[in-house]
């Protein structure tokens, strides 16, 4: 009989890849892992869902898992972009660029915000459940004392206002409900090795160490009936 039921989008990235597998080691009976590519063969546990990121293809994958055998238990969003073909982060206001902003904000807070609606009816029957959505530091408007990198700065504060009115949302259709805003520090991935040079010596994180790290957080966490924004130590940041 199948219970547990965890799902990660975003799964081909390096941290969701090690939350799938650090959760498979947990013991859950259904892991439902997504992402835009096919990861070929999976373990018995998991089952993938390849998705364009398109509000169709969303909606429609996330009716099917909430579907799915088992109460969800466990459901971590891991989508985002920092830079990509023909751009990076701004370091001064005559480089924005709108086309580019747009994209930026459509992946970093409006696609995870997406996913999380198309669970909202798992998450109001689900016993306990709890949500992590990978945020960033640099997201907090109090924390900005550097300047810079305004696309993703922005999207991702735009993220956690968004993820503040989930929380109000989650509160009135399952008190137990509770979400994670999450900033993992600067992780060994394809995002941030163009920006790891002045990276303090111990302070670039291996994806299994931030997937534990996430893990142990959640597991942790009691039903507040607000928006908890940590950083991969636990520690509180001002948004």
């Amino acid at each position: 009989m199948i219970d547990r039921k965890a799902v990660i989008v975003g799964a081909g990235g390096g941290i969701g890849a090690a939350v799938a597998q650090a959760l498979e080691a947990q013991g859950y009976d259904a892991i439902h892992t997504v992402s835009r590519s096919d990861p070929g063969e999976c373990s018995a546990h998991v089952t993938h869902w390849t998705s364009d990121y398109s509000d169709t293809s969303i909606a429609r994958i996330g009716a099917a898992i909430s579907g799915a055998p088992g109460r969800l238990e466990r459901l971590v969003i891991c989508n985002g972009v920092l830079q990509g073909d023909g751009f990076r982060p701004e370091r001064a206001l005559r480089q924005l660029d709108g086309d580019v902003t747009s994209h930026i904000f459509h992946a970093n807070a409006t696609i995870p915000m997406l996913w999380l609606g198309a669970f909202t009816d798992a998450i109001r029957g689900a016993e306990a459940p709890r949500v992590a959505v990978l945020s960033a530091r640099v997201g907090s408007i109090e924390d900005n004392r550097l300047g810079g990198w305004y696309s993703y700065r922005a999207s991702k504060a735009a993220l956690n206002m968004m993820l503040r009115c989930a929380s109000v949302e989650f509160t009135r259709i399952n008190k137990r409900a509770q979400i994670l805003a999450f900033h993992p520090g600067t992780v060994d991935t394809d995002l941030s090795r163009p920006f790891q040079r002045g990276v303090p010596e111990g302070k670039l994180f291996t994806p299994e160490f931030v997937a534990s790290r996430l893990l142990t957080l959640l597991d942790g966490l009691g039903p507040s009936g607000e928006l908890k924004y940590l950083d991969w130590d636990g520690q509180a940041i001002p948004f």
